[in-house]
């Protein structure tokens, strides 16, 4: 048996990574802007599962690192993965992989339990962003306190990251009844 990935499995890893792109670009205009980021990768975690998840996020990521306008405001390159917020962006390589170990567990089976599981995520992913954050800002600019960086990088983004758990639970529960990925 092989843990090479299908024609298939790979077709719907990169379905997923451009997703990432497409919901990233997609910025709400409120008092602090929010993207559609946190969306896909719930969307992706909830069809593909941590292992190819993870591999689409990975392929993510690389294409922005090489340059490919996928991030953000349609940014892209190392400079973006190193700066400020680039803690954020490697913590859904985290959040994944969280999602992956929990797979292994027979609760993983029950919505709630994987519901639970993408909360545990995203506030790791929030924790190691932050503490990111708040390095390099404290490197680039001045000292920063870790209460600081919550109040303008996770605090504003708590109720919008909910409801695209919301969300992406309801239509990929709907689209994992028409499609078999």
């Amino acid at each position: 048996m092989t843990n090479a990935f299908t024609t298939r499995e790979l077709a719907f890893t990169g379905i997923c990574s451009a997703l990432l792109a497409v919901c990233s670009w997609i910025s709400v205009p409120t008092l602090v802007p929010f993207t559609f980021q946190t969306f896909g990768i719930f969307c992706t975690l909830e069809l593909l599962g941590g292992k190819k998840g993870f591999f689409a996020i990975l392929v993510y990521l690389l294409l922005g690192a090489i340059g490919m306008p996928v991030f953000a405001e349609f940014s892209s390159g190392l400079s973006v993965i190193l700066g400020t917020t680039g803690g954020y962006l490697i913590g859904f390589l985290f959040m994944a992989m969280i999602y992956y170990f929990s797979e292994k567990i027979i609760l993983h089976e029950k919505l709630w339990f994987r519901i639970l599981i993408l909360i545990s995520g995203i506030a790791f992913m929030y924790l190691f962003g932050s503490v990111w954050f708040m390095l390099v800002y404290t490197r680039q600019v001045e000292a920063i306190s870790f209460a600081k960086v919550l109040s303008i990088c996770v605090t504003p983004f708590l109720i919008p990251d909910i409801a695209k758990l919301a969300l992406a639970i309801v239509l990929t529960g709907r689209i994992k009844n028409y499609v078999k990925i």
